[in-house]
C-alpha cells in the first residue's frame, strides 16, 4: 500500500504553527517538524513555520548531529529577516557544540569552545542588528561565555 501526503489549507496554517510550537515545548520536535513542513508545503515562504522547523531540526542534535546541522543551516538562509538569520546561525552553532559537549569523548573540548566562538561570533553580528528592545543575542553570548566559565576544560587549542 503506498501513502501520500496531504495538503492542509491555508486557513489552517495559524493554528497548525500553534501546535508546531506545543510539541517543541513538550520536546516532540519531530511532530513539530513535520508540522511545519506540511505548512511550508502551502506556504513555502512562512516565516514563523521556518522559524519553528530550524529549532525542532536542532532539538534533534543529540541524536542525528551530522545530517540535522547541515540541514539546519540550509533552513536559515530562507529566512527573510537578517537579523533572525544571525542569530539562529549562533544558536545552531552553540546547539552544535553543546551536543558535542553531552556525547563526550576524547578531545571534544577544543572543538565545542571553537563552536561556542563560532556561536558568539553571530551572537555579536546580530547584536549590531537587533530591535533596540531585543537582547536575546546578548542572552545567548552570556549563556556561551558562562558556559566556558563553567568548563574550564573548554579552551581554545594551543598549538593552533
Amino acid at each position: 500500500m503506498e501513502f501520500e501526503l496531504r495538503f492542509v489549507s491555508e486557513g489552517s496554517i495559524p493554528k497548525s504553527l500553534t501546535k508546531a510550537h506545543q510539541y517543541r515545548l513538550l520536546n516532540e520536535p519531530m511532530h513539530a517538524e513535520s508540522i511545519c513542513r506540511d505548512v511550508l508545503g502551502v506556504d513555502e515562504a512562512n516565516q514563523q513555520a521556518l522559524n519553528i522547523l530550524l529549532l525542532a531540526i536542532t532539538d534533534q542534535f543529540d541524536s542525528q548531529l551530522q545530517e540535522r546541522f547541515s540541514e539546519a543551516l540550509v533552513v536559515r538562509t530562507r529566512l527573510s529577516d537578517p537579523y533572525r538569520r544571525v542569530y539562529l546561525e549562533g544558536l545552531i552553532y552553540e546547539r552544535r557544540a553543546l551536543a558535542i559537549f553531552r556525547r563526550g569523548g576524547e578531545g571534544v573540548e577544543r572543538e565545542v569552545y571553537k563552536g561556542l566562538v563560532q556561536a558568539m561570533e553571530s551572537y555579536e553580528r546580530a547584536m549590531e542588528l537587533s530591535p533596540s528592545d531585543n537582547d536575546d543575542a546578548i542572552l545567548r553570548w552570556n549563556t556561551c561565555v558562562r558556559t566556558m566559565m563553567r568548563y574550564p576544560q573548554l579552551a581554545p587549542s594551543l598549538t593552533g
